[in-house]
C-alpha cells in the first residue's frame, strides 16, 4: 500500500508527475495525458500496482481532457475530498491506495457516473 512505504521508495520507482499525482494526490493538466483521447480496446490498470481498474468499453469522451469512464471494475475506493473548497469524491486504487482522480455524478447512462482519471495513474493493455 502507498502509505506502507516511504515517499523515497515511490520517488525511485515513479516519474515526477506520476509521483505527484499517485502519491501526493495531484492532477495532470487537462488534455496532456496519453489516454485522454485513446479509443483502443483493452484494460486500464493502476500504474503503481497493476490492478485492473477500468474496461475500455466503459470509456467515453467527457470533453474534460482526462480519461473518463462511466463504470469501474469495482476495484477502487472512494473518499470524500474537500481540498478545493468544494465537496468531491476522490478515487483511489483499492489494492495499493494510489490516487487516480475523482468521481462525479454527471456521466452517461447506464450509471450516470463519470470517473475522471489521470492518465499517469493508468497503464493500458489491449486484449
Amino acid at each position: 500500500m502507498i502509505k506502507d512505504k516511504p515517499d523515497s521508495f515511490w520517488k525511485e520507482r515513479l516519474g515526477g508527475l506520476q509521483f505527484e499525482v499517485c502519491i501526493k494526490s495531484g492532477t495532470e493538466k487537462p488534455f496532456s495525458g496519453k489516454y485522454h483521447d485513446q479509443k483502443k480496446k483493452g484494460i486500464y490498470s493502476c500504474s503503481c500496482c497493476g490492478q485492473k481498474l477500468f474496461l475500455s468499453n466503459t470509456k467515453f469522451d467527457s470533453g474534460t481532457g482526462w480519461p473518463s469512464f462511466y463504470e469501474a471494475t469495482g476495484k477502487i475506493d472512494c473518499h470524500e475530498d474537500n481540498k478545493l473548497f468544494t465537496k468531491r469524491t476522490e478515487v483511489r486504487c483499492s489494492n495499493c491506495g494510489a490516487h487516480l482522480g475523482h468521481l462525479f455524478d454527471d456521466g452517461p447512462r447506464p450509471t450516470g457516473k463519470r470517473y475522471c482519471i489521470n492518465s499517469v495513474s493508468l497503464n493500458f493493455s489491449s486484449g
